[in-house]
């Protein structure tokens, strides 16, 4: 299934070229995570990125032939080795330096950044009972806490992320 972002007058959305009933239901919850983050005052540029991050796993999905829900953690491992793969270049006139090597670190992390909130909001909309994607590595609480210049006064803010 071909699918491209566009963009719409609620920001960045994904949309198929061709119809295809099968996954119909992953791009309504792509949709609906990017809708949800722009009811959240994301910026317009995160969105379009996330949309683009989207659009990679679904490309990577439909390789797979596999849908939203049917991953598994070991997808989002394969997944990242799918991206260090470097693009196919053969018979094309001009070739880029950067397309013979895979996705950076950088751009991987923020895919699984993206894939890790979309799922969430599977999780959230009852769509989803768990999320698939593994957590982040911790680290090993041997390193003192960052307080910031007044690092003798306690943090007043809460853990963990907030919602708005």
């Amino acid at each position: 299934m071909q699918i491209h972002v566009v963009k719409t007058v609620e920001g960045h959305r994904l949309r198929p070229i061709d119809r295809e009933v099968a996954v119909e239901s992953d791009l309504e919850l792509a949709n609906a995570f990017l809708a949800h983050l722009g009811a959240r005052c994301f910026s317009p540029a995160t969105v379009r990125a996330y949309a683009y991050d989207l659009l990679n796993f679904l490309r990577f999905l439909s390789q797979r032939v596999a849908t939203l829900g049917e991953v598994v953690p070991t997808d989002l491992f394969d997944y990242l080795t799918w991206q260090q793969r470097p693009a196919v270049t053969a018979g094309q006139p001009v070739v880029r330096l950067s397309a013979r090597r895979g996705a950076a670190p950088a751009t991987m992390n923020r895919r699984i950044a993206a894939v890790r909130g979309l799922f969430e909001h599977a999780v959230i909309s009852g769509l989803r009972t768990q999320n698939p994607v593994p957590a982040a590595r911790r680290s090993s609480g041997l390193r003192a806490k960052h307080r910031g210049p007044l690092g003798h006064l306690e943090s007043t803010h809460p853990a963990g992320g907030r919602l708005v």
